[in-house]
């Protein structure tokens, strides 16, 4: 992608805080809880969030945060901010973010590429001066900003266990360098201890010493820099940012342990997690998934929020969703959204979006997907209704029949179906009866018109409140593939889709095994074991299924559609050498 160039004009911040008494001044003590105007070329206070005082209770703070947006694969990025795809970040970027509604930023950072050899672990001075610049245009933009310790978790942390001593001295080094740069900086910078902590060959109570370690360590070192950092918010983690129960039950003990009202608990959720990645045939948001959902939210409120210890959800969005859009189907995706917020929200739980370039295009500075967005925003103060399915799949041939869905209404009310701005007509176009919308079969047929492949038209159904439920009458044929041959290393099997959406796909042996890399499920991973190709009208099998196949047994796939067809195909492997067929 293009990388922007930062704009010439830069803000100069006032280095000291409004209303900061004159005795403090001259004695070049910053108090805390002050926050630092801001001054463009012009001498003239920035009107923004960013002068808005931080308030002194924890958890209203923490409440002033929400929303929040992750600035992902970025500055984490290794070795360098740009090798993972993302442009060079921008004042601009930050500005148009803000502006979308978001109240809080997190910075994520790795430092390990950026730091020189042990004792001193010096950190590059133009990579610090790279990281404050980020920070200051986002504190200027009024944003709440979260910075931490990111990849470095997994790069040498992870190794404490084994090198103990040399981990704390550096982790602890790292912190004093950070410490010391950011003592003065507006009280709406927090500090994340470390992101998603994990620890190689140690047992679940060792790993549990290890986080209190650093996170207790962490918590001494902030503290003894002065400046801002004394009564700066900090953010501390369970063992790899899991909602567990036990974990956060760890995480509870070590914050309370450490007397200090200006503590936050961190947590990531990414949802249940076969319907995250699209594995093991849970495509749907069903009881499961949003009971999972429920019951993690439930926990981080009564482990932290119930004990006066606020909650900060780092990071959530859908696994699959990182690979772009297709492993959770969109409506799917949409329930999960609404009900998430609606979770976080009444469980007074602050959110940060994980967003790595696939959310928000951050070259040409808008949604990648602004349905989505308008989603996820209106979940933070409303809830929206949902049906069964946003698709529905009108057959290209033969006779057109009614089709009802399900409503969830989430305490709405049903108000209008429209075609654009054509409000279609309840008895005639369509019927209402509690819950169940039905679609009349002459609507339908209207609707599809000549019947070919493919979305024929789109639908919105509106209620009382939140996001219009958007319907896509789809015209379609089951779908046809083709026998084929190629290698281990780049197989496709030909796929006629025909107007259809690919699902999941269930591979098994002619014994009734589980076939592939997940062999707990015959249910495969979308993306990481299979992945359609529509344009190309074909799906490919990964190398990474196909090395996990037994060489020269048969292997039968079922691959499932969101119309609820089915189609049959057949693989053998020998060597490197892969045969499709279709019986």
């Amino acid at each position: 992608m293009k990388k922007q160039q930062a704009p010439q004009h830069r803000r100069r911040r006032l280095r000291l805080a409004v209303g900061t008494p004159l005795a403090l001044i001259a004695g070049g003590v910053m108090a805390y809880g002050t926050v630092f105007g801001t001054f463009g070329d012009d001498a003239k206070p920035k009107a923004s969030a960013a002068t808005a005082p931080v308030p002194d209770n924890a958890m209203a703070a923490v409440a002033a945060m929400q929303p929040g947006w992750n600035l992902g694969n970025s500055l984490d990025a290794i070795p360098n901010e740009t090798n993972w795809g993302q442009p060079r970040t921008t004042e601009a970027l930050l500005d148009k973010v803000h502006a979308q509604g978001f109240n809080s930023i997190r910075i994520p950072v790795t430092w390990s590429d950026h730091q020189g050899a042990a004792p001193n672990y010096t950190i590059d001075p133009a990579y610090l001066s790279r990281v404050r610049n980020v920070v200051d245009w986002a504190i200027d933009e009024g944003f709440y900003v979260v910075l931490d310790v990111h990849h470095d978790s997994w790069q040498w942390t992870s190794k404490m266990s084994t090198e103990h001593d040399k981990v704390l001295a550096r982790f602890n080094t790292t912190w004093k360098q950070l410490a010391t740069a950011f003592r003065n900086e507006s009280a709406k910078l927090v500090f994340e201890s470390i992101n998603e902590p994990k620890f190689d060959n140690a047992d679940n109570a060792r790993q549990t010493e290890l986080l209190n370690e650093l996170n207790t360590s962490f918590h001494k070192v902030v503290r003894a820099s002065g400046g801002n950092n004394t009564k700066r918010l900090l953010m501390l983690p369970t063992e790899v940012c899991t909602p567990d129960q036990r974990l956060m039950d760890n995480l509870a003990t070590t914050i309370k342990s450490l007397h200090d009202p200006r503590l936050i608990a961190t947590v990531h959720y990414y949802g249940y997690f076969p319907f995250s990645v699209n594995v093991a045939g849970s495509t749907r948001f069903d009881a499961q998934a949003r009971g999972d959902l429920d019951k993690t939210f439930r926990r981080m409120r009564d482990t932290f929020v119930a004990q006066g210890i606020p909650v900060v959800l780092g990071e959530y969005g859908l696994l699959g969703y990182d690979h772009g859009p297709g492993a959770v189907e969109r409506g799917e995706m949409l329930k999960y959204f609404e009900a998430l917020g609606h979770a976080a929200r009444t469980n007074k739980v602050t959110t940060v979006l994980w967003d790595n370039g696939a959310f928000y295009d951050r070259s040409k500075l808008q949604w990648k997907d602004p349905g989505l967005y308008r989603q996820i925003k209106s979940s933070w103060t409303t809830r929206s209704a949902a049906a069964f399915s946003d698709n529905v799949f009108v057959p290209k041939s033969g006779p057109v029949k009614d089709r009802t869905l399900t409503l969830n209404l989430n305490g709405t009310t049903f108000t209008a179906l429209k075609q654009g701005t054509t409000k279609l007509v309840n008895g005639r176009d369509y019927t209402l009866s509690g819950n169940r919308l039905t679609l009349k079969a002459a609507t339908l047929t209207r609707l599809v018109g000549d019947r070919s492949y493919g979305v024929k038209a789109t639908l919105r159904a509106e209620f009382s409140r939140g996001v219009p439920w958007r319907i896509q009458v789809i015209s379609h044929d089951a779908p046809v593939q083709s026998g084929t041959t190629g290698t281990a290393g780049s197989f496709r099997i030909p796929t006629q889709f025909r107007g259809d959406v690919l699902a999941t796909m269930k591979a098994e042996y002619a014994d009734g095994g589980n076939a592939g890399p997940t062999s707990w499920t015959p249910y495969q991973q979308f993306n990481t074991a299979f992945a359609p190709d529509y344009p190309k009208e074909a799906i490919r099998l990964t190398p990474a299924f196909l090395d996990a196949v037994k060489d020269n047994a048969r292997v039968k796939l079922t691959f499932h559609f969101w119309s609820g067809a089915t189609v049959t195909s057949y693989v053998t492997k020998s060597g490197s050498t892969v045969t499709g067929t279709t019986s």
